[in-house]
């Protein structure tokens, strides 16, 4: 918002400097952007009168002048096409200077001598008009400064509010923030209710009662617009970047300006029949006031009469209906439109109006009947006219709802670091119009005025506490903490350790958004609810991942189309899993990998990365915890994945994860030709492990037994080692598989199986008896659980 200061100080008026009250309403959260001089610098400029004007005999487009400074006449020469006699306007006498370094001297203009200068408003530096002298009021005072009469040692402050104050985009408002800052007396212009001359009135209809629960209107005849607006409310607009139009238009912008009440003034010849506030209906017509024609939408409230709409509510009017120069009559709007109905309405239309500016961020809910009176006298003092009753509307069950807050000193003191006196709390919050009652020692019970609807919660008034108490006021202190040392814990793998590991192994950690599209739901959980977000950022980020894979393989896909054919990403992170309410929020594991085995180099093959690859890697991972024995890989099925390439990882009968290879369909619905391979884990799962423990070493030799094993061919491998574990004995120190043969001597419905197995006793050493009478227990027990025997 941009203001005159001196209207500031007209309100409140603390004994501070510009550049100190600049320095505090920044300070205080109201950012000053700018400050603008309201004139350039200049000096012996006055009011002069044109006393008469006649035509240079010499050139065709310069006047000589007659000019009066009240007590002297002299002789100018002018070129400005609206030079006439009776006009006042500013007059640079010799010995002016306007700018830096331009001294006014007497001169001769095409052999007319030439004693001053008649100046148009740009050359002032007051504006940027240029078209013709600057024309004062037929009653200012000749010979004054212009300076003094114009007010001009004055500037445009420029203030850039945050969203949640709009109590501050007034006059009224940054008034009451100087006055709470310094502690100085507001002084509010007197607004008294205007006594009512006639009975006419518009009947009021408010058919969107939850967009307009307040709606007040009047009806003023008889007004002549063709007065002047006042010169000083011109320049106060003019100083508020506001461009004066006519009487009505300034009124409503000034009051909009004083109090922050948006307002608008209809010509009451326009309307038809009542005022009705209603929604509009899909594709009604309107054209607005600055020419534009639109197509309204129904969720679009308006103003309207009994045959049409009359405006945008709380965005602008329409042409037909603004006041004009054949405007007698008047119908005064003032009215509180809920903040949800306006916002967002003028962008929809590729509008920006000062009034949805203000109804976007909140009015006042109890200001419009104010406003309204203030519009009024200032109408009845400028244009005269006679005013009726105000006729409103109100539906006290969509008004806006405050509710007292209850304020702690404790809680004053944790958050500000300083312990604030009782007086001071209760002296800063009423200034801002917060009520303040003591319920209890250390305890105030605060009600919030209807300006202030961005307070609603401690913190809150806490924070304006601060501001007024200065943000630079408060001390400086150092977080303390008792940081005692904490036991380091082997037993676990934490995930910097895992991060580290996937990096050693050739992967690039990944961070994808917990959004997805909700067609990537479908396919990586088909049959899952996905949990989809109320205002989401866009519609292909509208649910919360169920797992990390949808975002890795976007990152992967992004990667491929960009010529990057070899791909091993990871990430850690959060899935969602069920609805609110039920919602499991699980911390996870996840990477992807395709391409070649080993990167692109003259020493390196060429082979492609398949199952056992990335199943290498889960196994690393795994055993970074120190109970790699613990988890074991189970054939398995997961909708996104190969129905012949898929893995359940177990630990203890408990899921841990998923590894295994890209569903072909998946892949080709995703323009994906080459095999993916991925794995995902639950954290809490891998991170946990087991106390490493000291074993000596056995100085005795080691025993081997070779077994290869005949069995069915769909029983897996593992089950055969457990079985084998379970019945080794306790010097078993290795069991390995190293082959598996299916052919030519086996039957096709079974494998072959070769099992290496180690033992070694710490403090002897075995004899062949105790080996060959363990193994032959191992056979006797496969072959009664898994139909096994020995291959011949």
């Amino acid at each position: 918002m941009k203001f005159s200061e001196q209207w500031l100080r007209s309100w409140v008026s603390p004994q501070v400097t510009r550049d100190e009250l600049v320095a505090r309403l920044s300070m205080a959260g109201l950012e000053v952007d700018s400050v603008t001089p309201a004139a350039g610098a200049f000096s012996g400029v006055v009011v002069g009168e044109i006393l008469s004007a006649e035509q240079h005999p010499d050139a065709d487009k310069l006047r000589v002048c007659q000019v009066s400074n009240g007590s002297e006449t002299f002789q100018v020469v002018c070129g400005a096409p609206n030079a006439r006699p009776g006009i006042r306007i500013p007059f640079a006498m010799i010995g002016a200077v306007l700018g830096e370094d331009f001294k006014i001297k007497k001169a001769k203009l095409r052999g007319v001598e030439s004693f001053g200068m008649l100046c148009s408003a740009s050359e002032l530096q007051i504006s940027d008009d240029n078209s013709g002298l600057m024309e004062l009021a037929a009653d200012a005072p000749v010979g004054q400064d212009i300076r003094v009469y114009l007010g001009l040692d004055d500037a445009s402050i420029e203030v850039d509010l945050t969203p949640n104050r709009g109590d501050c985009l007034s006059i009224a408002g940054l008034a009451r923030e100087v006055g709470a800052l310094y502690g100085a007396e507001v002084t509010r212009p007197s607004i008294e209710a205007v006594a009512v001359v006639h009975d006419d009135v518009r009947p009021v209809e408010v058919l969107a009662p939850k967009a307009c629960p307040r709606y007040l209107g009047r009806v003023l005849r008889n007004v002549d617009l063709s007065r002047p607006t006042p010169l000083w409310m011109v320049e106060r607009l003019r100083r508020s970047d506001i461009r004066s139009i006519d009487p009505a238009v300034d009124v409503t912008n000034y009051v909009m300006l004083e109090l922050g009440q948006p307002m608008h003034a209809f010509d009451l010849a326009e309307i038809n029949g009542g005022i009705r506030v209603r929604m509009a209906e899909e594709g009604e017509e309107l054209v607005l006031l600055d020419g534009q024609e639109v197509s309204l939408r129904a969720d679009t409230l308006v103003i309207a009469d009994h045959q049409r709409v009359l405006a945008i509510a709380g965005v602008m009017g329409g042409g037909h209906s603004g006041v004009g120069g054949k405007t007698r009559d008047l119908f005064l709007e003032s009215a509180f439109f809920d903040t949800i109905a306006i916002a967002g309405k003028a962008r929809s239309y590729g509008l920006h109006t000062d009034a949805s500016h203000r109804y976007e961020r909140g009015v006042d809910w109890q200001l419009a009947r104010q406003a309204m009176e203030r519009a009024t006298a200032l109408l009845l003092e400028i244009v005269g006219g006679e005013p009726g009753p105000i006729v409103e509307v109100v539906d006290p069950a969509s008004l806006p709802q405050t509710a007292p807050i209850v304020l702690r000193a404790e809680r004053i003191s944790q958050m500000l670091g300083l312990q604030m006196e009782s007086e001071q709390v209760e002296r800063l919050l009423p200034a801002l119009g917060l009520k303040a009652t003591k319920t209890m020692v250390g305890q105030w019970q605060v009600e919030v005025p209807s300006h202030r609807f961005d307070i609603s919660l401690e913190v809150d008034l806490i924070e304006e506490l601060a501001r007024l108490h200065g943000y630079n006021n408060l001390p400086v202190r150092y977080p303390q903490a008792r940081l005692a040392p904490q036991a380091n814990t082997e037993a676990r793998a934490e995930l910097p350790a895992l991060r580290r590991l996937l990096v050693a192994r050739g992967y690039q950690e990944a961070i994808t958004y917990s959004f997805i599209d909700p067609k990537w739901f479908e396919l990586f959980a088909p049959g899952m609810q996905p949990l989809t977000l109320a205002n989401p950022i866009s519609m292909d980020m509208a649910a919360m991942r169920p797992s990390l894979w949808p975002g890795l393989v976007k990152a992967l896909q992004y990667n491929l189309n960009r010529q990057q054919s070899r791909v091993r990403l990871f990430e850690s992170g959060l899935r969602f899993v069920g609805q609110l309410g039920d919602l499991k929020q699980e911390s996870m594991l996840a990477g992807v990998a395709t391409g070649s085995r080993l990167p692109e180099g003259w020493n390196q093959g060429r082979e492609t990365v398949d199952f056992y690859d990335i199943k290498a890697d889960v196994e690393a991972l795994l055993g970074a915890s120190g109970a790699p024995d613990e988890f074991s890989f189970v054939a398995g099925e997961h909708p996104a994945l190969h129905p012949g390439q898929t893995a359940r990882i177990e630990r203890a009968g408990r899921l841990v994860g998923f590894l295994g290879a890209l569903h072909p369909e998946l892949g080709k619905t995703l323009g994906l030709e080459q095999p993916i391979y991925l794995f995902e884990l639950l954290l809490t799962e891998v991170v946990e492990g087991c106390l490493p423990k000291f074993q000596e070493l056995s100085r005795f030799p080691e025993v081997r037994r070779d077994l290869a094993l005949i069995v069915e061919r769909d029983t897996p491998a593992e089950m055969i080692l457990q079985a084998i574990r379970e019945t080794a004995g306790e010097y078993l120190t290795d069991v390995t598989l190293f082959d598996v043969y299916c052919g030519k001597g086996i039957d096709p419905q079974r494998k072959s199986l070769a099992v290496g197995l180690t033992w070694q006793h710490p403090s002897r050493t075995l004899n062949d008896e105790e080996v060959n009478a363990t193994t032959q227990n191992i056979l006797a027990s496969l072959e009664e659980r898994f139909n096994a025997t020995l291959r011949k």
